[in-house]
């Protein structure tokens, strides 16, 4: 139920955000206090939601998330902060990009792994080869805390869905929060075993006819796999929360 200072709509993205932070938390993609998820609120003014910097992701609820414009101005009360390097990043893509209302970012192993390599994603995995097409690559310029980073970060991003920052860390985007898990949810995974295999060989590569074949048709930035007969980005999202709901406290208030 939202409360009478937040509309009805924000409050359900609200409750969703706070549910995906758990997950992540879940999932074992946190660092700390750092790294960010934030989500576009309805209406014409830009604002997006992002979690309160000074929180653990186990710590985020619906009423805690922090709202702020594409200025970093915090709009509304706020008992926290917002991190200067999560502003950054996520506003530069909200401002350009408004279709990717969902913007995720972590610092996992495999996923910096990865992102250290000279070779970048290989396509060697089947989630790979799902989402190669829609990844783009950023070079590192140090802790993403200056404006003028911003323009580079979004040429960088072009068409693409997600971004590998090198030396740094994943990125992936979505119109709904769902769709953006997804697709980190795959980038993970394909880093994953990708940093398995490096262990044994270079990996057997996927023919790029068969990568054109079964890869995930997102060709524009609103695009979603919600339909009868894609995997249904909503359907995993909620079941992977029911998993979180039967041990973690509450998110919703």
């Amino acid at each position: 139920m939202s409360t009478p200072a937040i509309a009805a709509e924000e409050w359900q993205l609200r409750v969703q955000l706070a549910a995906c932070y758990r997950l992540f938390d879940h999932l074992g993609w946190t660092e700390m206090i750092f790294n960010h998820i934030s989500m576009r609120v309805p209406g014409p003014e830009h604002h997006f939601l992002i979690n309160p910097f000074g929180l653990h992701y186990s710590e985020v609820t619906a009423s805690n998330l922090v709202k702020i414009d594409l200025d970093g101005t915090i709009v509304g009360p706020s008992a926290y902060p917002v991190n200067p390097a999560g502003f950054v990043i996520h506003s530069a893509i909200h401002a350009a990009v408004p279709e990717a209302r969902c913007i995720m970012h972590t610092h996992t192993t495999a996923g910096m792994a990865v992102a250290s390599s000279k070779r970048g994603l290989d396509p060697t995995t089947r989630s790979g080869a799902f989402i190669m097409h829609l990844v783009g690559y950023h070079d590192f310029e140090g802790n993403v805390v200056l404006d003028d980073e911003k323009p580079r970060l979004v040429a960088n991003l072009g068409a693409k869905r997600a971004l590998i920052l090198r030396n740094h860390g994943l990125l992936a985007t979505g119109p709904t929060i769902p769709d953006a898990f997804i697709l980190m949810k795959l980038l993970q995974r394909a880093c994953e075993v990708q940093l398995a295999t490096s262990n044994i060989d270079e990996g057997i590569e996927i023919p790029a006819a068969l990568r054109l074949r079964y890869r995930l048709p997102l060709d524009t930035p609103q695009t979603t796999l919600e339909d009868p007969i894609a995997p249904s980005p909503r359907r995993i999202f909620e079941a992977m929360i029911r998993l979180v709901e039967k041990s973690d406290p509450p998110y919703w208030n």
